[in-house]
């Protein structure tokens, strides 16, 4: 006789996520860039993008009125922890986990603060140099904490910290359709920015697909993408991500003008034409180059040089250019103001 195999769970018949929005009389609050999935055949596509669920633990980030939640649910997962701010969708939520006992744990809490390191049993645990946990994150996430939220999990990565303490966790998220484009962009294309190469050189990056924006309700006036990602077992980079943060985002400040443009703001006025061309000659890199044209490898190199400058004056890590310049006119204001007192007090004496 064959082996009994185990049945697939289903959730109940239970109100559509349209009833469900009527029922609690919920609506989108635009200040929290909310914006409502409900054609399930699109939430179990973008389920389908995070790889095999059964017996997985997940976390979903933003759940609201829970449709991802319940295509999550029916591609068998056995521990979902979901993640919402919003007290609001709290109820709706619970109705979701009394109909499926056991799988479903409920935090009324803000993703941004919330330690993931806690969220899961330390037994699902992998190496980092062996394949990933079966634990995915995945989340229709709000435009306005897309982006940082993806810049902190990237410097978990880096870190080996939050929710990738378990391994290599797989995210599988939502963002607006132009920041979906630039997290994927290639050397040399339009979308090139900061994002690409803080997401690329510590992730292999997939964009899945588009979500036209009137698929959601209220409809964005943007479409969304969905894009994977999977940390690399090796980072390109072998810095510190604060340094690669600040290397990289001073290079694409100035995104139409050579990159040494945004080079020479690491460094301090008195020092700064000497200090970029060394960073240039230890990096061999052509400095007429533009900062979308850059690959990977050659922001390595220029990571690591910028390194080797700070090993030899540790100030110029602190070194913040917009501090500086905000002390300079700050400065010159004060020079304003006392001359044109000094000013007022010669014409008083006459």
């Amino acid at each position: 006789m064959a082996a009994s195999r185990k049945l697939a769970f289903r959730l109940p018949p239970l109100p559509t996520v349209g009833e469900l929005i009527k029922l609690y009389n919920l609506r989108a609050e635009k200040q929290l860039s909310q914006n409502f999935l409900l054609d399930l055949k699109l939430t179990d596509k973008i389920v389908r993008q995070a790889g095999n669920l059964r017996d997985a633990h997940v976390c979903e980030v933003g759940p609201g009125p829970g449709g991802l939640t319940r295509s999550i649910l029916n591609a068998g997962a056995a521990d979902l922890l979901v993640v919402e701010k919003d007290s609001r969708f709290i109820p709706g939520l619970k109705l979701l986990s009394e109909a499926a006992p056991g799988k479903v744990r409920i935090v009324h809490g803000d993703i941004l603060t919330y330690k993931l390191d806690r969220g899961f049993s330390r037994q699902i645990s992998k190496r980092w140099d062996e394949d990933p946990p079966n634990l995915h994150i995945i989340g229709n996430l709000p435009f306005s904490v897309s982006t940082p939220l993806i810049i902190k999990w990237l410097e978990h990565v880096a870190n080996r910290t939050g929710p990738f303490s378990y391994g290599r966790t797989q995210l599988t998220l939502t963002f607006q359709k132009e920041v979906a484009e630039r997290l994927t962009a290639s050397t040399g294309s339009r979308q090139r920015s900061r994002l690409s190469i803080m997401s690329q050189y510590l992730c292999t990056v997939h964009s899945c697909f588009t979500i036209p924006g009137r698929a959601f309700v209220p409809k964005p006036e943007v479409d969304v993408g969905v894009v994977h990602f999977t940390p690399l077992v090796q980072a390109q980079i072998q810095q510190p991500f604060k340094l690669v943060e600040k290397v990289v985002r001073n290079i694409f400040q100035f995104r139409r003008k050579h990159f040494y443009k945004g080079l020479e703001k690491l460094f301090p006025e008195a020092c700064r034409v000497e200090l970029t061309q060394e960073m240039i000659q230890r990096a061999d890199i052509d400095p007429t180059l533009r900062s979308t044209e850059i690959k990977i490898p050659q922001f390595r190199a220029l990571c690591d040089a910028y390194a080797q400058l700070c090993s030899q004056d540790s100030n110029l890590i602190d070194y913040e250019f917009r501090e500086e310049l905000r002390q300079i006119n700050q400065e010159r204001s004060r020079s304003k103001l006392l001359g044109r007192n000094m000013k007022n007090k010669a014409v008083e004496q006459d």
